[in-house]
């Protein structure tokens, strides 16, 4: 299996500490955020990894050379203007692809994970469940507070979202009583994606995923209530992240 590690964002809210280094190089329990992640992923059978970078991009490429790649098949992407995460992610279409068109059937599905979230999601668990609901793509989902809701019908799938508790429904298509729960930024996604993406330069993929399910495609949910998230945006949640290591809350691998 492969996996895109979003990666190419400025780090704005982790700032300084991203004043002189890429986010994806900051250190939380003595290992980066990018080690971490590779690990993770590493856990689950990936071993071919593409990159996406932008902010102090030569050191991340420094970094993966000085580290042997750790032992992975590691592409970059090099992204001169940020294409965000819809954008970020057509262009290494080529390597999901691989030479084959989109609707080929020998292609396998991918990961795609933001670099500055730490977490114990089974993402092999979420790789059955995607296979078995033959979706386009599925999302690992918690039910906890967010700034930003995605929207669900009873089957699971994809009908809008909304911001924050409060915030206007924005719904895709018709759904009585939709379920609001927090995307957890890493997701098992379809290489048939590729042949529906029809936004150009950069776009988020959640815009992309809400306009492909008012088209009717089956953006799915995978549920991850009990395991351990969190996002490491801001300096506070390193410092919580840290605590959450050395008590064993979150084992490192």
């Amino acid at each position: 299996m492969k996996a895109m590690i979003l990666a190419a964002g400025l780090g704005t809210r982790l700032r300084p500490l991203t004043n002189d280094r890429p986010k994806a190089l900051i250190t939380v329990g003595g290992r980066t955020l990018l080690e971490i992640t590779l690990s993770r992923l590493r856990e689950f059978g990936v071993r071919e990894v593409v990159v996406n970078v932008h902010h102090f991009a030569d050191m991340i490429v420094d970094y993966l050379k000085a580290n042997g790649n750790f032992g992975m098949r590691i592409e970059v992407s090099r992204e001169e203007v940020l294409l965000d995460t819809g954008g970020g992610l057509k262009k290494v279409a080529w390597f999901f692809l691989e030479g084959k068109s989109p609707g080929d059937s020998s292609l396998e599905a991918f990961i795609l994970h933001n670099v500055d979230i730490i977490s114990t999601i089974d993402i092999g668990r979420l790789a059955e469940a995607h296979r078995a609901g033959n979706a386009l793509a599925t999302f690992a989902v918690q039910d906890r507070e967010t700034l930003r809701y995605l929207l669900f019908d009873d089957q699971g799938v994809l009908c809008g979202r909304r911001k924050g508790r409060d915030g206007p429904l924005e719904l895709v298509r018709p759904v009585a009583s939709p379920h609001a729960l927090a995307f957890s930024c890493i997701h098992v996604v379809s290489p048939r994606i590729f042949g529906k993406m029809t936004e150009e330069g950069a776009f988020s993929i959640i815009d992309a995923y809400l306009r492909l399910a008012a088209q009717g495609e089956k953006i799915a949910l995978f549920r991850a209530d009990g395991a351990y998230w969190r996002d490491l945006g801001r300096p506070e949640n390193l410092v919580e992240a840290e605590q959450d290591m050395a008590s064993g809350l979150y084992p490192q691998s």
